[in-house]
């Protein structure tokens, strides 16, 4: 079975019902969509398993994955469907290694999109639109800022995509623009 987004988001209501989860879900989401088409890779693919990559955070935080990858095959969803999504965690709580370019950009994404957002609500203007990389490299030094955001993980993720971390900040603050209003981020300019 090959999941539509419709599918996805009720499956993904079904397990989730905090506002700001949600809103990490469709952060990501709109974050793979925009490497997919980057990298001319199938958009509906990428966005669902950025959509559902948090699934059975909410309900089962001391299980996360272990859950997901049990709801996910009882769904019937595709095999890489759900290696994509366990690779997310790894290291963290699954030994599931990101070797496709789609599990690395979510792997290196999933923890920037909430350095990300935490740098853009604390802007006078709310606005990811005036958010410049040199105001995020500011904010990655401070560890006390997005204390809970691994860093090292974004590196890590980096890395393993060849990229600097300066670029991968830069098309992640864009990709996150394509989903700004959707997040509460556009600031003035929506």
């Amino acid at each position: 079975m090959i999941p539509t987004r419709q599918q996805a988001i009720e499956l993904f209501q079904k397990y989730n019902q905090s506002e700001s989860l949600t809103k990490h879900a469709i952060c990501v989401e709109g974050v793979m969509r925009y490497f997919a088409q980057k990298y001319g890779e199938d958009e509906e693919k990428w966005g669902i398993i950025g959509l559902v990559h948090d699934l059975d955070y909410e309900k089962y935080p001391d299980e996360h994955c272990v859950k997901t990858k049990e709801i996910l095959e009882r769904e019937n969803w595709p095999e890489d469907y759900i290696h994509a999504i366990l690779s997310h965690a790894f290291g963290i709580c699954t030994d599931v290694e990101p070797k496709h370019i789609m599990e690395k950009i979510l792997y290196a994404t999933d923890e920037l999109t909430g350095l990300i957002t935490t740098a853009v609500l604390v802007r006078p203007d709310k606005s990811i639109h005036s958010l410049s990389l040199k105001s995020v490299k500011k904010r990655w030094k401070d560890k006390r800022f997005a204390a809970k955001v691994d860093r090292g993980i974004i590196t890590k993720g980096a890395e393993m995509l060849s990229m600097p971390i300066e670029e991968l900040i830069e098309e992640t603050i864009e990709a996150m623009k394509t989903v700004a209003k959707q997040l509460g981020l556009g600031g003035s300019k929506l």
